[in-house]
């Protein structure tokens, strides 16, 4: 994977990006992201922000190395303090970590936030942590699709600005992700609801304390929710 020939992930994400829109890409590591949506005209202005040293010299050089240093600035701080007031961000991206990590993330620098309209979100596990944070902060869902990569599977949301309510159902499985029930989809939720079985399983072994209980329920409560969705 390079700046011109992404991954499937990446190329997901980069698909849902605003044309012309001023995009803050947060955890970017070799900045390969904004590179290719600058070289593909959709923009031309872009942030590239890493907390980590070595992907932010990793991101600086590739950004040098495209000949893009008018186009994207590569900052290093944590999460979105990197963007300021007078960016006029209008889109971030958040991509490669947990849907905790990056719920944290937007909570933490939320009012970083005021200009942007548009969130691009993927985690690649624990989504439900997401959809939550967005109902909590006034962000609804408009688009959101699942795909596979090298065996792996990663979930993309788009948020904007707007109140919205989600039943449990579409909490966990995302309410526009539940409706298609993609091949892809079907095989998240089947993968999911065997590791549950299995844990339950295993608690069927050990001391039944409540917070083994409490759990039992949680995990019961969700797989009845998998077979709900894969039999409908």
């Amino acid at each position: 994977m390079n700046a011109k020939n992404l991954s499937e992930r990446l190329k997901t994400v980069a698909s849902f990006v605003p044309e012309n829109s001023i995009i803050a890409d947060i955890g970017s590591d070799h900045a390969y992201l904004p590179c290719y949506l600058v070289h593909s005209g959709k923009i031309s202005r872009a942030i590239a922000g890493e907390v980590v040293k070595g992907p932010f010299e990793s991101a600086q050089k590739q950004v040098k190395s495209e000949g893009l240093e008018k186009h994207i600035d590569v900052r290093f701080g944590d999460g979105l303090e990197v963007i300021q007031p007078t960016d006029g961000v209008q889109t971030v991206t958040i991509a490669g970590m947990g849907g905790p990590l990056i719920a944290a993330i937007l909570e933490e620098g939320k009012e970083r936030l005021l200009t942007v309209e548009t969130l691009i979100l993927q985690p690649n596990i624990h989504a439900k942590a997401i959809r939550e944070w967005a109902i909590n902060n006034e962000w609804k869902i408009i688009d959101e699709t699942i795909l596979e990569e090298h065996g792996k599977i990663y979930e993309i949301i788009m948020l904007k600005r707007g109140k919205m309510t989600l039943t449990d159902r579409e909490l966990l499985f995302g309410p526009i992700l539940i409706n298609n029930k993609s091949v892809v989809f079907e095989k998240k939720w089947i993968n999911e609801s065997n590791e549950w079985r299995r844990i339950l399983d295993q608690f069927n072994k050990i001391n039944f304390t409540p917070e083994v209980k409490q759990k039992k329920e949680e995990l019961e409560h969700k797989i009845a929710l998998v077979e709900e969705a894969l039999n409908a």
